[in-house]
């Protein structure tokens, strides 16, 4: 049935396009909007806000690179919109592409679907599931232009979970060239600014809308599901680093996004945070737009599991990181999904297991409600959960730890621990000592990052 529905939608709905896009000034935010269609169905034109009344803008927010930057961040906005029917082309009216441009869009979407594919039971192929193509009503002209103007920052995109709390931690060194930035901001985010010693008039914050058309669709039982929102993320962070100047973007994301969820498949629920994306992504950039703002992660060489101990040392975030999202609202942990249960995992190894229970709310290896999502954690299942959480082999080695730990204490093991320790085989190398040579850190950020790797490696 899901697969019909697949197909009626996409013979009664042809053609989705990509209108236009504006830049315009409201008050003191710059506002992009933009306008896509379907054919028969409806108009979409959602908005994202850029506040700049604490920022000193160098860079024209309109410019001709602008211009291409926020063409860009239309055409990973689009694939939100297009998912709801799964138009079989795409027409773009406002911006030429190549024929490599048309091979990475095509597989950014791709693979940034592939959840969105395996939930709703959708049999596609890359080749197939979508033809994009450029029919532009003129020839674009030569643009001049003109210099990108370095004030030599960096923004760091937060989220409010751990990850960018140790991103925040390792770039200490150079405080006064540290910005941060936002989407949709929640109060983690902007206490883990905060938190790092910083105001918030160093965070660029970003307010991006849903067109409510869309919500309307999907009441209405039209297809729903998963996005890469993290490229979305990248190519704003992208224009806002260019109105100030910024010359790197440094992500935070781990080694473990670039596991599938379903073994042996490219399912990935994290994939535009994966190593290919962020390659492909930087790749982009330098030949559309500029080679002068570098995007990387610092934490690639490193784990899970290796970030929650460096993690455990920076107690000045603990009352303040957040990364529920179901919660996240509220700022609250809700204690009841995968994510909650993975993060109070990853940490129990290092962090007094009372105190760690203390910020969940409650002890989440010894809540039997969340079986199942823990066996899909550590591997006791088949699909892993489709949140942003790391590898089997980490939580299994991380509960290990844990459970020596608790017995050492002479405590009782929780029922979900129990359980674990009945079933699973324990590791048989250090994985603290693990070390990710795939990444793209430039040589001025390399000391910070094997400063953590020699104490997160080192002997607990």
């Amino acid at each position: 049935m899901p697969q019909q529905q697949f197909e009626d939608l996409r013979k009664q709905y042809p053609v989705f396009s990509y209108d236009d896009y504006t830049i315009t000034r409201a008050g003191t935010r710059v506002r992009l909007t933009f306008h896509f269609s379907v054919k028969g169905l409806c108009r979409f034109a959602p908005t994202t806000e850029i506040e700049t009344e604490n920022l000193n803008l160098l860079n024209d927010p309109d410019s001709p690179l602008a211009r291409r930057v926020v063409f860009a961040l239309g055409m990973v906005e689009l694939v939100s919109y297009w998912k709801a029917a799964c138009p079989k082309r795409v027409e773009v009216h406002c911006g030429a592409l190549s024929d490599e441009d048309i091979h990475f869009w095509k597989r950014l979407y791709f693979r940034g679907l592939s959840e969105f594919f395996y939930r709703n039971g959708i049999r596609a192929t890359e080749d197939d599931f979508m033809e994009l193509v450029s029919v532009c009503k003129h020839t674009p002209k030569a643009e001049n232009i003109p210099a990108f103007r370095s004030a030599g920052l960096r923004l760091v995109p937060v989220g409010g979970g751990k990850d960018s709390c140790v991103t925040a931690s390792l770039l200490h060194g150079d405080p006064e060239k540290n910005r941060f930035f936002t989407v949709n901001d929640q109060k983690a985010r902007t206490d883990t600014v905060l938190a790092a010693g910083y105001t918030e008039q160093e965070i660029v914050r970003a307010y991006r809308t849903i067109d409510r058309t869309l919500l309307d669709l999907n009441a209405k039982g039209f297809l729903n599901g998963h996005t890469p929102f993290s490229a979305i993320v990248a190519f704003l962070s992208y224009y806002c680093a260019y109105l100030i100047g910024a010359t790197d973007i440094v992500l935070s994301n781990e080694a473990s996004a670039n596991e599938s969820n379903i073994a042996g498949t490219e399912v990935n629920h994290q994939y535009s945070k994966s190593y290919d994306f962020e390659c492909d992504f930087a790749a982009y950039c330098a030949r559309r737009l500029t080679d002068e703002i570098r995007y990387f992660s610092l934490l690639r060489p490193f784990t899970e599991l290796q970030i929650a101990k460096q993690f455990a040392a920076l107690p000045q975030y603990h009352d303040t990181f957040r990364s529920c999202n179901r919660g996240s609202k509220q700022n609250v942990w809700c204690g009841k999904c995968a994510k909650c249960l993975f993060v109070f995992s990853i940490l129990s190894p290092f962090m007094d297991y009372d105190r760690l229970c203390e910020i969940f709310g409650a002890d989440l290896l010894d809540d039997r409600d969340l079986l199942a999502d823990f066996e899909g954690l550590c591997g006791f299942a088949p699909v892993k959960p489709f949140e942003c959480v790391g590898t089997a082999s980490e939580i299994v080695a991380a509960l290990w730890m844990t459970a020596e730990k608790l017995q050492n204490e002479g405590r009782k093991l929780p029922a979900l621990l129990a359980h674990f320790c009945a079933r699973a085989q324990r590791p048989d190398e250090n994985p603290l000592q693990y070390w990710n040579p795939q990444h793209n850190i430039p040589a001025a950020f390399l000391p910070a990052v094997k400063e953590m790797y020699r104490f997160v490696a080192a002997d607990c």
